[in-house]
């Protein structure tokens, strides 16, 4: 009888588990709604398949971009997000979701630029990834160095990795810039577990308190 109750228990557990994984994707498919406004500072934990970097954020140096970030943070945007973008001695990107309708819904949920505040793409800034004029969504990206040349892009730097930047070079670089963004954004981490098995990944991203 008591070990009824510990699989009883067991499976109330993950039963719990799961409709809570399934709470924070269903609120992860609404954009709109998650637009808080974050900290003056903050720091933000990112527990992977390496090991674990932090990075402060500073809302004075880009606000809409602390602000998304902020949000995607806290509510579980990052966790099992592959890093498919790998450049060395440039960049590692990052933050395409791996379920595919949470990707899509975010794809049309733009940023208005951050106006720079002289804040340079140095090695360990943490910067939103930009396609043009007012057109950052959830894709960022850590300097591996010092790339000045990105500064009058439109690329504005919003926090820097303090803690763990020996971990952020561990990151696989095996696959380069191979993972096709449109298939990524179509299929998520189905495409990308079966053709790149090996590439690094967040387990959980957490703001710290």
């Amino acid at each position: 009888m008591k070990r009824s109750r510990t699989m009883l228990a067991t499976v109330a557990m993950l039963g719990a588990a799961v409709a809570l994984s399934g709470q924070a994707s269903d609120k992860l498919k609404s954009p709109a709604a998650l637009t808080e406004q974050a900290p003056a500072t903050y720091k933000a934990a990112f527990d992977t398949s390496v090991g674990k970097f932090v990075i402060e954020v500073h809302r004075a140096w880009a606000p809409n971009g602390a602000d998304r970030f902020y949000n995607l943070v806290k509510n579980g945007f990052f966790d099992e997000t592959r890093f498919f973008r790998v450049v060395p001695n440039f960049m590692v990107q990052f933050g395409i979701n791996g379920d595919p309708a949470v990707a899509a819904a975010w794809q049309p949920a733009r940023l208005k630029d951050d106006p720079s505040t002289g804040h340079s793409n140095k090695k360990g800034f943490v910067t939103f990834a930009t396609s043009g004029k007012d057109s950052r969504t959830t894709q960022v990206f850590v300097n591996f160095k010092d790339n000045a040349f990105l500064d009058s892009q439109g690329f504005t730097p919003f926090g820097e990795v303090t803690t763990g930047m020996d971990v952020v070079e561990k990151i696989t670089d095996q696959y380069g810039e191979k993972p096709n963004q449109g298939a990524i954004q179509s299929q998520g981490n189905t495409y990308l577990k079966a053709s790149f098995p090996k590439l690094d990944y967040v387990k959980k991203a957490t703001i710290e308190k």
